[in-house]
């Protein structure tokens, strides 16, 4: 029986027959792509999220095959024609102005079988045919540029794809760490805000020793911050690209100084100061440099989410809660309680977060269950990585633009922080270096016991003069160790 899958012939429009090595396909004439993108589509009806919903890919593509037609007319591989039609594709592509047309000319799902090919034809085919359209000519005539043998030359997918990937992840990479830095100043500016408020930390949810908002917002922004150094870092690993390996990195069917060539090309169009993996072999098989990206990513989103559980609970009441703070309202909580506001901007960010680790788990997935000379599971990671820095980066925003800056600490809240303060048994901690540990524990139980204060029980015993206390209960010695 034949199992062979046929997409169905268009009978509602004008087609064109094209041939693969499993037969004729019809395409309808108005469609760019061709006989292999036809057949993709019937064999992976799975996500929405197509290879055109992520334009930077799609441009990436391009930058790589207007790289190639400058190198191969180098080589004498492609004729002037082919060369010049083929980069006024890629540049009408790359410049944008086919984006409201993604969808139809590349609609693969991102997740797909065959290690990218499909998509790597698709990009071979689209350009083709807009490179015949260049030309004046119809779609389809392969004789004069041909998807394989001339937008294709001295490529394999198994070398375009992942550089493509790779490109693409530096410009997405690139929004997540600017939106994690604009969030790093938020925090920044909210700290110098209420650097003097005086107020409790806490340790396993308890009370601990004193502290002021502003370092604790602080502390936030530092976390930002070296997420942002730490992604930006493991994103650097993705300038190293196997392009010139061709089909398993050694460089089959490529000409000599392919590589150095197309690296050079690369980087007078991109700017992006990429290099070449030092072992193509080794660079087609392993897909490390995704791996620490995910992880990176993995490492900024659990910090962020931890961040926004701080939120809630700092927030949280207001009359039976901590509330050290307000977060602002941006909608109603409840179908059924009147008048109750919710976090919901913190838990968007924790479910992102929750999201992000699940891709992380399937990028771990991928990369270990490649086998031999090549990783057949780029597809999905590539989807996971896209769908995980986009929605990371646009989270981000809303975490700083509709709650960070917003957040508030009252006259009558910031009276009650520091009263908390003043009453607290913790006090005790700072006393130990005067009167020893266990004498400062017999202090804080008996606060603890009795209600009364710190100060009054040690200025009751007199185990401490009043200026010793000044000294040991300063705020700034209180909240900065000094």
């Amino acid at each position: 029986m034949d199992t062979t899958t046929t997409p169905a012939p268009d009978t509602t429009h004008a087609t064109r027959t094209e041939s693969d090595l499993l037969g004729p396909v019809e395409i309808p004439t108005d469609l760019y792509y061709g006989a292999h993108t036809a057949r993709a589509l019937a064999n992976f009806p799975l996500t929405d999220t197509t290879v055109g919903s992520v334009p930077a890919l799609v441009k990436a593509l391009a930058v790589l095959k207007e790289a190639a037609a400058v190198v191969n007319a180098r080589h004498a591989l492609i004729d002037a024609t082919a060369q010049t039609s083929i980069i006024a594709a890629c540049r009408r592509i790359r410049s944008g102005r086919l984006d409201d047309r993604m969808s139809t000319l590349f609609p693969l799902s991102m997740i797909q079988g065959g290690a990218g090919t499909s998509t790597n034809m698709n990009a071979n085919e689209v350009i083709a045919n807009l490179a015949l359209e260049h030309l004046g000519m119809d779609k389809g005539r392969y004789d004069v540029v041909d998807p394989h043998n001339d937008v294709n030359c001295s490529q394999s997918t198994n070398d375009v794809y992942p550089s493509a990937l790779k490109i693409a992840l530096l410009e997405h990479t690139s929004h997540t760490v600017t939106a994690l830095r604009a969030l790093a100043r938020s925090w920044r500016a909210r700290a110098v805000e209420v650097h003097d408020v005086l107020k409790l930390g806490r340790t396993q949810l308890q009370d601990a020793v004193p502290m002021t908002l502003g370092r604790e917002f602080a502390a936030f922004a530092a976390m930002a911050e070296e997420d942002a150094r730490a992604l930006d870092h493991a994103a650097d690993g993705l300038r190293e690209l196997n392009i010139g390996g061709t089909a398993i990195g050694t460089g089959l069917n490529a000409p000599a100084g392919y590589t150095a060539e197309m690296i050079a090309e690369l980087n007078d169009l991109t700017g992006l100061d990429l290099r070449r993996a030092p072992d193509l072999v080794a660079a087609t098989a392993d897909v490390g440099a995704f791996v620490d990206l995910s992880a990176a990513l993995k490492r900024a989103a659990l910090h962020t989410s931890k961040v926004c559980h701080d939120l809630r609970l700092l927030s949280s009441g207001p009359r039976s809660g901590i509330g050290d703070i307000v977060l602002p309202a941006v909608q109603a909580g409840s179908s059924i309680m009147p008048g109750k506001v919710n976090p919901v901007i913190p838990e968007t960010v924790n479910q992102v977060a929750f999201e992000i680790v699940g891709f992380d788990m399937t990028v771990s997935m991928a990369a270990d269950n490649g086998q031999l000379q090549l990783n057949a599971f780029e597809p999905v990671i590539a989807h996971v990585l896209f769908q995980g820095l986009d929605h990371f980066t646009r989270v981000l925003d809303t975490l700083r633009l509709r709650c960070v800056d917003g957040i508030t600490c009252d006259a009558t809240r910031v009276a009650k922080l520091r009263e908390d303060v003043w009453t607290s048994a913790s006090l005790a901690t700072a006393l130990s270096p005067w009167i020893g540990y266990q004498q400062a524990t017999t202090v804080a139980r008996e606060s603890q016991r009795s209600g009364r204060t710190v100060v009054d029980i040690v200025r009751t015993a007199g185990t401490m003069t009043g200026a010793e206390l000044d000294t040991a209960l300063s705020t700034t010695r209180l909240t900065t160790g000094t």
